[in-house]
């Protein structure tokens, strides 16, 4: 934890008084040299001293201490260390663009030193010293959440939510609450894509037969349209964040368990080049990269069909989307790794998003007529007049404005957003603070599912814009909202994006989006 330096050299004073003596590796002392404080570094960020002590865990500012002892920094040659460890998916084929980019931006230069497990980028001044090094532990999002717990990373990647276990172990070990909406960003999306050889004749499948593909209940090609011939299931490793998140997703709720005996991949690269060669092979593959290999569209039984495209994955109405998230403890990082972080969220990072091949951050205005898919699933489940009245209206209501890609979804069973959703409250609120809203209207739009009487889905639909809306206005603490008009208006059941057949189609078509003029 973090304390001022005048309540550190209070306690000082009494440590040192009680005449305690402890033989750790440094001691800091006030410069009048009257108060010393002895423990075992942590770590220094080349502003502050973090140590442990008998007093817990502290933090103190360089500027007021002096240090002595073996394990003293040099405060002339200090070079900020930064271990980021996680993902496989976040690690290779992203992180590295971001390193890079955020060097070229400093007007420093990146050296790139291959390892065992990933990567180590030496940042330095043209011609100078090293200013930083960015170590990368590339396994998998399982792997990162313990190398934080362990006190071996300061950064975790990561492609799911972090589980409620691993953030009570979090907070029991001093990190903080990891739920929190300041303790993970969304560097970019990605999506989990459902992929077949050129040679399989299927060319769609509905979430619920993938769950029951998933889960073993449906082991045929038959079963799905094909040919009589057994399913090869091709998915990554045991700890990727993908593969879990869809067991979060899909199969919890349904109460179901993947199946064994699936074939298991290294790498997303290894996985797509199985499937291509495999005519009986289904795999689920990063959207970033599926080669030569067929993406499947996903269909419903209510008639919706959704395929795996940009627009559809960064407003998160492709059902399988997988959000790139970014870890960091209630922790103090060097100066140098608090700048990436704030240049990866920016928008000068987000070409290089796009370069990589991922969905970037960066908010997008998608006209009515633009959502074709949404329109026509819509038209397709409408129920007789009330549903096409309510129909109408939302297009007469929302036909002059511009949709936002960025939508808010909540965890299940719950109200509260999930985190996806939080990093789009902090995201919209930094927005509003920088006046990128200024005379313009912004609508908070809510929609539920089609589950009982119309009338009380549309009172819960507009309870959840409102509530997101205010979490929005709190969130924006600088901005001046007199500036924008904000409303929240909601239509219920009019715009699902999935069938309300199953637990996880109702959840999905729980939403609040945001229209502007």
């Amino acid at each position: 934890m973090s304390i001022s330096r005048a309540a550190v050299f209070a306690a000082l004073f009494l440590f040192v008084q009680a005449g305690f003596a402890l033989a750790q590796d440094i001691t800091l002392k006030s410069r009048d040299g009257s108060i010393a404080l002895s423990g075992t570094l942590l770590g220094f960020d080349g502003e502050f001293y973090r140590i442990e002590t008998r007093f817990g865990e502290l933090t103190v500012d360089g500027s007021g201490v002096t240090c002595t002892g073996v394990g003293c920094p040099s405060l002339i040659d200090y070079v900020a260390e930064v271990t980021i460890s996680g993902s496989a998916s976040v690690g290779h084929g992203l992180m590295p663009a971001l390193v890079e980019g955020f060097a070229a931006r400093s007007g420093l230069q990146a050296e790139r030193i291959g390892t065992a497990t990933g990567a180590v980028y030496a940042l330095r001044k043209p011609g100078g010293r090293v200013l930083g090094r960015f170590t990368f532990r590339v396994t998998d999002t399982d792997s990162g959440f313990a190398d934080l717990l362990a006190d071996e990373a300061d950064i975790v990647m990561a492609l799911r939510e972090i589980r409620p276990e691993e953030a009570a172990r979090a907070r029991a070990a001093g990190l903080g609450d990891l739920t929190a909406p300041n303790r993970s960003r969304v560097l970019a999306l990605d999506a989990a894509v459902p992929i077949v050889s050129p040679r399989n004749p299927v060319d769609r499948l509905s979430i619920a037969q993938l769950v029951d593909v998933l889960s073993g209940r449906i082991t045929n090609w038959s079963d799905l349209g094909g040919p009589d011939a057994p399913i090869t299931l091709h998915l990554r490793g045991e700890g990727s964040g993908m593969v879990q998140g869809l067991q979060d997703r899909l199969l919890r709720p349904a109460r179901l368990d993947l199946v064994d005996g699936a074939r298991r991949h290294d790498s997303n690269t290894a996985l797509v080049r199985a499937v291509a060669v495999d005519p009986f092979g289904l795999g689920l593959a990063s959207y970033a990269e599926t080669g030569v290999t067929r993406p499947l569209v996903l269909a419903g039984a209510c008639g919706f069909t959704l395929r795996a495209a940009r627009r559809s994955i960064k407003t998160e109405d492709y059902p399988l989307t997988a959000p790139m998230f970014l870890y960091i403890p209630a922790r103090r990082l060097p100066k140098l790794a608090r700048d990436f972080l704030a240049y990866a969220h920016g928008s000068s990072a987000q070409i290089t998003i796009r370069e990589a091949g991922y969905i970037d951050q960066a908010p997008e205005e998608v006209a009515l007529d633009l959502q074709g898919d949404r329109l026509a699933n819509a038209v397709a489940v409408a129920e007789g007049e009330e549903g096409l009245a309510a129909l109408q209206d939302m297009v007469t209501a929302l036909g002059p404005m511009r949709r936002l890609t960025t939508t808010f979804r909540f965890e299940t069973g719950s109200t509260k957003l999930d985190a996806q959703s939080r990093s789009n409250v902090l995201a919209l609120a930094r927005a509003l603070e920088a006046g990128g809203h200024d005379g313009r209207e912004l609508v908070f739009v809510g929609f539920s599912d089609g589950v009982g009487p119309a009338a009380a889905n549309l009172d819960i639909a507009r309870r959840r814009a409102e509530a997101v809306r205010r979490a929005v206005e709190d969130a924006a603490e600088t901005a001046d909202l007199d500036r924008v008009q904000i409303s929240a208006r909601a239509f219920g059941e009019a715009l699902p994006m999935a069938c309300d057949d199953s637990a996880w189609g109702r959840q999905v078509n729980r939403r609040v989006e945001v229209w502007v003029r």
